[in-house]
């Protein structure tokens, strides 16, 4: 999904809401009226009000109050993990301007130094200027300084072999394979069934989660190495949910649904009704305010 920057009006909105929301639960429980309040993911961060995938959306997602961030994790030219989502930088920074002559300016065919390099907040607005493309590395401390928790999404793992092992050692390294964070803190997803399942034979204790919506036949095989599906909102039904639920995933807990992308009061209480466990959004406080989720 593509985002236009906030408006004026937007910014006076955040500037109340951050005066008037406290910290948010990590975990679903039922409402009042027995529907199950669904996790909300901040979607890059807040990307709605602020440049996805930057430090400053997983900063104002946690001033928000809300607990887990997603994002989306690409490597460089010379082997850095860098968090971005297209697989070209051309939308979201100014690559165009400083390599003018480097088309169409994959992220694979820049190195960690010249990524760093590019204004990364300018598209979205004046005052993100000079926001980075930061490194998997620095990402996860800015996550783990704010006490929040991480939805990682291996990108386009086709474009980068062994991205997953590498992802992991990252991971490893910054402390968030412990298991203080890995039974609460972290989930793995991928597009790619094959790079699911990859992280679960190198990691089964990692909670995992496959991108997509597999017929309910197909069901069972994700079951082996998945925990949760989370597909796009518009192609399932309640009666889909409830075929995942039924399910055992690869650790022996039912299966869950944290459906994408939801930035609408109207759709959130829709899926909500179908008995989603969470709903992805860029815009969090709308979908809390909606479904009464965390």
């Amino acid at each position: 999904m593509y985002l236009r920057p906030a408006s004026a009006a937007t910014a006076a909105f955040l500037g109340l809401t951050l005066s008037v929301l406290g910290a948010s639960a990590s975990s679903a429980a039922p409402g009042p009226d027995g529907i199950s309040n669904p996790i909300v993911y901040a979607h890059r961060g807040a990307s709605a009000y602020a440049p996805e995938n930057t430090l400053a959306a997983i900063d104002l997602a946690m001033r928000l109050g809300f607990d887990w961030v997603e994002n989306d994790v690409q490597r460089t030219k010379d082997g850095e993990l860098v968090v971005v989502h297209d697989d070209t930088l051309a939308r979201t920074t100014d690559v165009e301007q400083v390599f003018p002559d480097r088309g169409p300016w994959r992220v694979g065919d820049f190195t960690a130094a010249e990524i760093a390099r590019l204004d990364a907040g300018s598209w979205f607005g004046e005052e993100f200027a000079g926001a980075r493309v930061p490194t998997l590395r620095e990402y996860l401390d800015r996550v783990q300084r704010n006490q929040q928790r991480l939805l990682l999404e291996i990108k386009k793992p086709e474009l980068y072999p062994g991205i997953e092992e590498q992802t992991l050692r990252v991971l490893g390294e910054a402390g968030w394979l412990d298991d203080q964070h890995v039974s609460r803190r972290l989930v793995v997803q991928s597009f790619s069934a094959d790079s699911v399942r990859i992280v679960h034979g190198l990691r089964p204790d990692i909670v995992t989660a496959f991108l997509g919506t597999p017929t309910v036949a197909d069901l069972p095989r994700y079951a082996a190495f998945t925990d949760r599906i989370n597909p796009w909102h518009t192609t399932i039904s309640g009666d889909w949910v409830a075929a995942v639920h039924d399910l055992r995933g690869a650790h022996g807990k039912a299966m869950e649904v944290d459906t994408w992308i939801v930035d609408d009061a109207a759709t959130a209480l829709k899926v909500q009704a179908m008995g989603v466990d969470g709903i992805i959004t860029n815009k969090p406080d709308v979908v809390r305010e909606a479904v009464g989720g965390y």
